[in-house]
């Protein structure tokens, strides 16, 4: 009788100060693990083989909910999301800054477009988003920070890849450009989770524990960025 092996999983491990491993799905569909820095090579492998049909499920969660991915054409008339709302998209030629939002839709410069540079395109809307999350995410990190009891050394938004957001050991928070796509309500929603991070590394039951002290109504949120995250895109 042949005995059937199960398939190989590809993940990547990163190992930190932290007490316990967890398994996460990131948003390019890459597996990670996150262990401590003593956890060796083999506890991880039986970590991951343990937690096989959950790896499989979630991921086939990921390809059905990026199936619907939009491409975009940088052309009159498509939408683009702000702080959870669409505004149309209109070439225009007679403005200095590559992209503003002003009446009612997002102007962008006609001779980006023209260029046949879809990354010049993407470039201002990239840069437009980073601008205007400094000033919001730095808000609402002091809105929610007594709160939280906590007190984080910086504010940052920047393109962090694959994740919403981090907290480095020191209290500094960094945010993805991407969070200003979303509705304000998700925005408050990672803005907690990450200073909560600054009580408790892990997602343990007392990290989420510590995000239903500030937003009680965190898991509609969280569920709301699972499901539309990955249509938060240019």
């Amino acid at each position: 009788m042949t005995v059937q092996q199960e398939p190989a999983l590809d993940y990547d491990v990163v190992r930190s100060r932290r007490k316990t491993a967890d398994i996460i799905v990131e948003r390019d569909g890459g597996v990670l693990v996150r262990a401590p820095l003593a956890l060796s090579d083999r506890r991880i492998r039986d970590i991951v083989e343990s937690k096989r049909y959950w790896i499989y499920k979630t991921l086939a969660a990921w390809r059905d909910l990026n199936a619907s991915r939009v491409l975009r054409e940088y052309r009159n008339g498509e939408g683009f999301l702000y702080l959870g709302r669409s505004y149309r998209l209109a070439l225009v030629i007679d403005q200095d800054a590559p992209l503003l939002l002003k009446d009612g839709r997002f102007c962008l410069r006609r001779d980006i477009v023209e260029s046949g540079d879809q990354q010049s395109a993407r470039a201002a809307f990239r840069e437009y988003y980073t601008a205007r999350g400094r000033d919001r995410l730095a808000q609402r990190v002091d809105d929610y920070a007594p709160k939280a009891g906590v007190k984080p050394r910086s504010v940052d938004v920047r393109d962090l890849g694959h994740r919403w957001a981090s907290c480095s050991p020191k209290g500094d928070l960094a945010f993805h450009w991407k969070c200003m796509m979303a509705p304000q309500s998700i925005i408050d929603y990672i803005v907690v989770h990450e200073l909560c991070h600054m009580h408790q590394p892990d997602h343990t039951d007392a990290f989420w524990n510590e995000i239903d002290k500030v937003l009680p109504a965190y898991r509609e949120r969280k569920e709301w960025l699972r499901t539309n995250g990955a249509g938060l895109d240019i």
